[in-house]
């Protein structure tokens, strides 16, 4: 199996392009930057699946050699994209597939109905490329080319905000109500023994979750406030990290060491996250109690060969 991983940034990219804040302006400077969370896997290194879709996404497809197309070709090696949730960060970029010449997209019932009403990427696309959407649902696992079985792991309830009003799906949907918004995946490979599990976003550290971590090779996942007060301390501001729908680094590390074993990754980095400002001060601080977890921050542009 090989992971490429594409993007580690939160909603916004660090620098954010409105932050003057000293992490972003220091990325400005120096440009340690880092694209928004995305990655592509694939169990035979010929069919690659993104999972998510993020803004960024030109840019990391064309950073990425084994996702180009042959020379004098248009045969993507891409077959699809698996969701974990209907965030802009995480859909914005199903856009910049319309080229494709077909596209498969893997996503959660609530997920499927916001991204055909409340925003209607599928509409959208439809006039330029043949897609196929295909529901997934936590523990039940999805068989895909190459090899490739993706397990959804259900997260969480929170919804994107752009359907979090009432208004923003039909009167009456039953996807308001789902508690599957939030997806992660375990990745295995037919008659392999490579395991990975992703999950950018984590409210809560769940049973499903525990159990899926017990035996994975690496697990990326969300990292994307330091503590649970960050936003707090850093901004003025009174949401929490799991106000906002993410364990914070520092009450995940606790599971890390619990669950040793794996090679564990941080992503999601939000730009006021001391982590996601390499070579800082507060990220020097903060690594030997990482370290001692098994765990590290992820970056743009690594290649695991599992």
């Amino acid at each position: 199996m090989k992971i490429r991983i594409l993007g580690t940034a939160a909603g916004g990219g660090l620098p954010q392009w409105n932050c003057g804040c000293e992490g972003c302006a220091t990325a400005r400077r120096t440009g340690a930057v880092r694209s928004q969370d995305c990655l592509a896997v694939s169990a035979d290194g010929s069919a690659w699946y993104l999972v998510n879709a993020s803004p960024d996404l030109r840019s990391q497809l064309l950073a990425a050699p084994e996702l180009a197309p042959p020379p004098g070709t248009r045969a993507t090696p891409l077959r699809g994209v698996l969701l974990t949730s209907g965030e802009l960060d995480h859909t914005l970029g199903l856009v910049t597939l319309r080229e494709a010449a077909e596209l498969s997209v893997h996503a959660t019932a609530p997920v499927r109905t916001a991204l055909h009403e409340a925003f209607p990427v599928g509409p959208l696309l439809a006039p330029y490329t043949k897609a196929r959407w295909h529901t997934v649902a936590a523990g039940q696992p999805v068989e895909l080319a190459g090899g490739l079985v993706a397990e959804p792991l259900a997260l969480g309830g929170k919804r994107p905000r752009y359907a979090a009003d009432p208004a923003g799906l039909p009167a009456g949907d039953p996807a308001a109500e789902r508690a599957d918004w939030v997806v992660g995946y375990r990745f295995t490979e037919a008659g392999g023994r490579a395991r990975a599990v992703y999950a950018p976003g984590l409210a809560a550290w769940t049973p499903a979750l525990d159990r899926a971590v017990a035996d994975a090779d690496v697990v990326i996942l969300d990292g994307t406030f330091a503590t649970d007060d960050e936003l707090a301390e850093r901004t003025g501001g009174a949401r929490t990290s799991r106000g906002m729908g993410h364990l914070a680094v520092a009450d995940s590390l606790p599971h890390l060491v619990r669950r040793p074993g794996p090679r564990y990754l941080y992503t999601h980095l939000n730009n006021t996250n001391p982590l996601a400002h390499r070579g800082s001060p507060e990220a020097a601080a903060l690594a030997p109690a990482l370290a001692a977890a098994g765990a590290a921050v992820a970056e743009d542009g690594t290649l695991l060969d599992l």
